[in-house]
């Protein structure tokens, strides 16, 4: 009987170290965050808010990779916190637009050291912080190509 090509061995699941180094990137994450009033979910919604924003609800959605029925109480959290607010198209009322508030502008510049801070966290030379990132985009578009 031939051997398995990969073992069942904790240690050597390549998920699991995905897994870890997700639950410990996050939980660095939540300090800083919580100064914002941020989830680790919100923060991300607000980078893609951030950089494009205004954006429909489903744009929203393709760019954080989510569904709409996920989208939706992310974004409505937003704009209880003043962050966000929702309009319906006045050309089709299915589609609804996310905009920032004057609030939701502001908090960038609060924001803005984030990444420096996770950098540090991380500890990545630089070619690493590439290198890391370019496998997991990879490995992410092999495996959306695979579903």
């Amino acid at each position: 009987m031939a051997k398995p090509k990969h073992s069942l061995d904790l240690g050597e699941q390549l998920c699991f170290s995905l897994y870890t180094a997700q639950r410990l990137v996050t939980a660095a994450y939540r300090p800083i965050l919580d100064a914002l009033g941020l989830t680790y979910s919100q923060y991300v919604a607000m980078l893609a808010l951030w950089e494009s924003a205004p954006m429909t609800m489903g744009e929203l959605g393709t760019r954080l990779g989510l569904d709409y029925g996920t989208v939706t109480p992310l974004v409505k959290r937003l704009e209880s916190a003043g962050l966000v607010a929702r309009t319906r198209s006045t050309e089709d009322e299915r589609t609804v637009h996310v905009t920032l508030t004057d609030a939701g502008v502001d908090l960038r510049a609060r924001a803005v050291g984030i990444p420096d801070s996770i950098a540090d966290v991380m500890a990545l030379e630089p070619g690493e912080f590439a290198t890391l990132k370019e496998s997991l985009e990879h490995l992410s578009a092999n495996v959306a190509g695979s579903a």
